[in-house]
């Protein structure tokens, strides 16, 4: 790319020409000081356009020209005159505009109409940025890889629009940027004051509101109504969406016209959005209304209601696999608690029963580290003695918690709890099948399969199909670590229909995750890759995406790797670990970037990888885990030209026959083995 000066571009041009040039362009000298006007205009537009033809002589040309809804008159018909005449000369025009930004009477509306219908102008459509291509920017500005939660708090409130995105990054902690000030609010400050009124009603009842709602809470009639909402309509404040809805262009619009209402219009107006879908539901999407009830009294401030929808609210979650709403409505409940007075009698249950509740949402969306509070909370309150099946309830989930963080006394806790619980009860059951399959997978298969069997014959006793799917799951272990792959399959297939049938999301991505890794053993990986996809679509559906699905990624990467796909490998372990996934679910993520990096001669990425999981080693370490780290091991110094060092390494894998238990984790390690002893 080559700078023209200004003195080029004047020899370019008619005698006069640059001083035409100098009405929009200081660099041409003083302006002709011709009155506008038509004529003038017209010979401005004439002379632009011989330069660009003129520079085009030379070399192409690109002209761009940016953010058009701003665009004056003249502007717009120089943008309208140049599409028309540019035809021949090797000129490229690229124009930008952002399309939420024309309202209906817009005056760009009909020069984009006129660009339409000219040859050769194409239109591209940039969607908005993903989650992912919002964290991508964010780590981009802040130079280091932004929380998941930070992510999912930008894009939430950006939409995935780069400017806010970068907007919000600069903002930190307040409401919304100063430098969005205009462009946020602008347009509602030139609206009617009656229209504005309305605004602040509707941005109480959130970024989209009905119809029916929105009269109802503002006690306008239909006619009224819809004549004060018009203007904020035309000027692109609001957006009507579907099913008699209103929708607010962006939601830092909805938020900044909210933070506009004072304090006592604002428990006003939540407790009128909270009284009015308590009496008529329909008012709401369905299945919204508890939630909708409980955010608009716990905004009113009224502690009692709050408390009581809230409570109500967690459980329709969980009816729709809204997990980490659940627990955050729990958690709400528990702030609340000692604000009410009689808080147990209000909701039917003791505090005890929120903490295990909000535990167990935790552990479904993944959120170990509240879980494990959760947990250590209600333990406190219960006593071994008089309540040991709840105690065991809690030190399993307590030990599940560990083994996501890799922390050690999981086993410890596994077998307390065993203890607590009396023989052939559903509840002893419950803590084996969650014991046999550590032991299992820890390399103890002959007790954990001994444990799986007794457990598996109470649930039977009992009738518990989902506790029998988990333990048909257990089972299922042993003959893959011994090579009967098939078998492993048959029974995965038979907990998946049971899990299927009784609507349990968990037990179905499990069986599903244990298929996939069964396949890939078989070297069915191509299989393997097609279930692992479709397992991650159901993760998503049952909200368990953050756990099962990050889960099932890991086990399609593995797939990918071992067909030799190494960048996909890659790029999919990348992804998932965007996600946030717990830390266990990290390092088998970690260790597949470090097997491509083996494959690629990448030693400092094997390295750092390495020092990674190892800082989290512990005593009661999985067989899948140390086969892997020794491999990768190994493979680094291989990397690094210590062939005996590798050796040494060779010598104690050898030394850990449970290590090549595994076929695929066994010929891997055996493979190299082998290249080491040449």
């Amino acid at each position: 790319v080559r700078e023209t000066s200004a003195e080029e571009v004047a020899a370019l041009l008619p005698v006069g020409g640059a001083r035409d040039l100098a009405r929009l362009l200081p660099e041409f000298g003083e302006p002709s000081g011709e009155v506008e006007t038509d004529t003038a205009r017209g010979r401005l537009f004439e002379q632009i356009l011989t330069l660009l033809e003129r520079l085009a002589e030379r070399h192409p040309v690109i002209l761009v020209i940016e953010d058009i809804h701003w665009a004056d008159r003249s502007s717009r018909d120089l943008i309208a005159f140049l599409s028309r005449n540019l035809r021949t000369a090797p000129v490229l025009m690229v124009l930008t505009y952002r399309s939420d930004e024309l309202h209906r009477q817009h005056p760009l509306r009909p020069v984009l109409a006129e660009l339409g219908r000219v040859e050769g102008v194409v239109r591209l459509e940039l969607p908005r940025l993903t989650r992912d291509e919002v964290a991508a920017q964010m780590a981009g500005i802040l130079g280091t890889t932004p929380e998941f939660s930070q992510v999912r708090q930008v894009f939430e409130r950006s939409e995935g629009i780069p400017l806010f995105v970068e907007a919000l990054l600069e903002c930190g902690e307040c409401s919304y940027p100063d430098s969005l000030h205009d462009l946020i609010l602008g347009a509602v400050e030139q609206l009617p004051d009656e229209t504005q009124r309305l605004l602040r009603i509707a941005a109480a009842g959130g970024i989209r509101v009905g119809h029916d709602l929105l009269a109802a809470v503002s006690g306008l009639s239909d006619i009224d109504l819809e004549d004060t909402l018009r203007p904020a309509i035309a000027a692109n404040v609001l957006q009507v969406a579907d099913g008699r809805a209103y929708a607010f262009r962006h939601a830092l619009i909805r938020e900044a016209v909210h933070d506009e209402l004072l304090p006592g219009e604002h428990v006003r107006l939540h407790a009128r959005f909270a009284e009015e879908i308590g009496r008529d539901r329909t008012l709401v999407p369905m299945g919204r209304a508890a939630i909708e009830i409980a955010h608009h009294w716990y905004s009113a401030r009224d502690d009692l209601w709050a408390l009581i929808s809230a409570w109500e609210a967690a459980a329709k979650a969980a009816r729709t696999f809204a997990y980490n709403e659940k627990m955050q409505l729990l958690e709400r409940v528990l702030t609340l608690w000692n604000k009410v007075p009689d808080a147990s009698s209000r909701i039917g249950v003791d505090h005890t029963t929120v903490l295990e509740q909000a535990s167990e949402a935790a552990h479904a969306c993944g959120e170990v580290d509240r879980g494990m509070k959760f947990v250590k909370a209600a333990l406190d309150e219960l006593d071994e003695e008089t309540q040991p099946g709840r105690v065991a309830e809690l030190l399993v989930r307590l030990a599940q918690f560990k083994m996501s963080k890799r922390r050690p006394g999981a086993l410890d806790h596994f077998r307390y709890a065993a203890r607590l619980v009396p023989d052939r009860s559903p509840e002893r059951a419950a803590v084996l099948s969650k014991l046999g399959s550590y032991l299992i997978f820890s390399g103890e298969v002959a007790e954990g399969a001994a444990l799986t069997e007794e457990a598996l014959r109470i649930a039977r006793e009992h009738n518990d199909e989902c506790l029998e799917a988990d333990l048909l799951l257990n089972l299922a272990l042993g003959p893959s670590i011994e090579g009967r792959l098939e078998e492993t399959v048959a029974l995965n297939e038979t907990a998946q229909a049971i899990g299927e049938r009784n609507s349990s999301g968990r037990i179905v991505l499990r069986a599903l995750s244990n298929t996939v890794d069964a396949l890939n053993n078989m070297g069915r990986s191509a299989e393997a890759i097609e279930l692992a996809l479709e397992g991650e679509q159901l993760a998503r559906k049952y909200g368990r995406y953050r756990v099962s699905g990050t889960f099932l990624a890991n086990n399609r990467a593995e797939a990918l790797e071992a067909l030799g796909r190494f960048e996909e490998a890659a790029q999919l372990a990348e992804q998932a670990l965007a996600m946030d996934p717990t830390l266990r679910t990290r390092h088998h993520l970690r260790r597949i970037r470090a097997d491509v990096a083996v494959a690629r001669g990448e030693a400092e990425v094997v390295r750092s990888v390495l020092n990674e999981v190892e800082a989290f080693t512990v005593l009661d370490e999985f067989t899948q885990e140390r086969s892997a780290n020794s491999r990768l091991r190994i493979g680094l110094h291989l990397l690094d030209g210590e062939p005996l060092a590798a050796l040494d390494s060779a010598e104690r894998v050898v030394g850990e026959a449970q290590i090549t238990s595994k076929p695929m984790l066994g010929w891997r390690v055996l493979a190299l083995l082998a290249a080491v002893a040449e």
